[in-house]
C-alpha cells in the first residue's frame, strides 16, 4: 500500500471521470465492485465529471460512487479522492464557492468527509490565502482529512505551500500533474518540488488518453471518444515507446496499460498512478500493473524510448 498522510491507498488510484460517460452507472458498479475485490480502496472523482457529456449536468460520477458506497455498505474502507473549481455550475476556488461545493459533494458522495479534496486547477479568481483558509476550515471542521493541488505549477505550489506555514493552515499534502511515458514536464521542477516537500503524486492521464494501452496505433484508429486524443501522441517518439512497451510486456507475459502504469509508479515521488476502466476487462490490465515489477534494464529502456 502506498501512503498519503496517515491514509493506507492501492497503489493504483482508479478514476472515476468514465462513471457517468462511457460507463453507466450498472457498468461502474461492476468495475467498482470487481475493484474492491482485487484489494482497491482508492476512487478519485471530481465534482466537474461528466458535466460536458451531453445529457449531463455535472456531479453524475460522485452521484455513481456515492450510489455504490451506499449500497454496498463500503464507505469505511475506501478512500475517496475528489475536486473543486472546474465545474461551470461551481466555477472557482474563492472561499464562498469551496465551501459550497463541499457541502454539495457530500451530499452527492453521501458521506460525512472526503478523504482527499483537491483545488481541480489553479484558477486566480481568489487570493491564495482565501482559498487555502476554506480548505483549511474543512480539514477543522472534520469533513475533510486531507488536501490536494491538481494542475499547478511549481511556483503556485511553493507559493501555497509557504502560506499554509505561514498561517498554520492545513497544507497540501498530494498533487495530481498530467504525467506518463510520452507527458514527462512534471520531472522538471515540479517532482523536485513534490520530493523536499513530502508530498504524494497521483497522476491522471496516467495511459495518455489510451495511447499507452497500445489499442491506437493509426490515425485512422476510432470506436472511442477517447481515440482523438490518444493518435495525437502518434509520432516517432509515440512510436518509439509503443515499441518498447511491446517489447516489455511480451518479456513479462502481460499488457503495455500495464506495463506503462507500473512505469510510472515506479518513479519517485509517485504513491499511485490514475487510470480509469469502462468494464471489467479493461480493469484487469489496470489491477496487473500493481504485481509487475519492472527491472533497471526495463525502465532503462522505456526512459530511452520516451526521451
Amino acid at each position: 500500500m502506498a501512503k498519503i498522510g496517515d491514509l493506507e491507498v492501492y497503489p493504483l488510484n482508479l478514476g472515476g471521470n468514465v462513471f457517468g460517460w462511457t460507463a453507466d452507472e450498472e457498468r461502474s458498479f461492476a468495475v467498482l465492485d470487481a475493484y474492491a475485490a482485487a484489494g482497491g480502496n482508492f476512487v478519485d472523482t471530481a465534482d466537474a465529471y461528466m458535466a460536458r457529456v451531453p445529457g449531463n449536468s455535472g456531479g453524475e460520477s460522485e452521484t455513481i460512487i456515492g450510489n455504490w458506497l451506499a449500497r454496498r455498505g463500503r464507505r469505511d474502507d475506501i478512500v475517496i479522492a475528489t475536486k473543486v473549481g472546474s465545474w461551470d455550475k461551481r466555477p472557482g476556488v474563492t472561499a464562498k464557492n469551496i465551501r459550497e461545493a463541499a457541502e454539495d459533494s457530500l451530499r452527492r458522495l453521501r458521506t460525512d468527509h472526503i478523504d482527499l479534496y483537491y483545488a481541480h486547477r489553479d484558477i486566480a479568481d481568489a487570493p491564495l490565502e482565501e482559498t487555502l483558509g476554506a480548505f483549511d476550515e474543512l480539514v477543522r471542521a472534520g469533513k475533510v482529512r486531507y488536501l490536494g493541488a491538481s494542475n499547478y505549477s511549481a511556483s503556485r505550489l511553493a507559493e501555497a505551500l509557504s502560506i499554509s506555514d505561514r498561517e498554520g493552515f492545513a497544507r497540501y499534502a498530494a498533487v495530481q500533474p498530467h504525467y506518463n511515458l510520452v507527458e514527462r514536464g512534471y520531472e522538471q521542477e515540479l517532482a523536485p518540488l513534490v520530493a523536499k516537500e513530502g508530498l504524494a503524486t497521483l497522476p491522471y492521464f496516467a495511459l495518455a488518453k489510451g495511447f499507452l494501452t497500445g489499442k491506437y496505433r493509426s490515425r485512422e484508429a476510432g470506436g472511442s471518444p477517447r481515440a482523438e486524443g490518444a493518435v495525437a501522441y502518434l509520432d516517432h517518439r509515440g512510436e518509439r515507446v509503443l515499441e518498447a512497451l511491446d517489447d516489455i510486456s511480451a518479456a513479462h507475459s502481460t499488457t503495455p496499460a500495464a506495463v506503462a502504469l507500473a512505469w510510472l509508479a515506479a518513479q519517485p515521488t509517485v504513491a499511485a498512478p490514475i487510470a480509469s476502466a469502462r468494464n471489467e476487462e479493461q480493469l484487469a490490465d489496470l489491477i496487473a500493473s500493481v504485481e509487475l515489477r519492472l527491472t533497471e534494464t526495463d525502465l532503462a529502456q522505456l526512459d530511452d524510448a520516451s526521451q
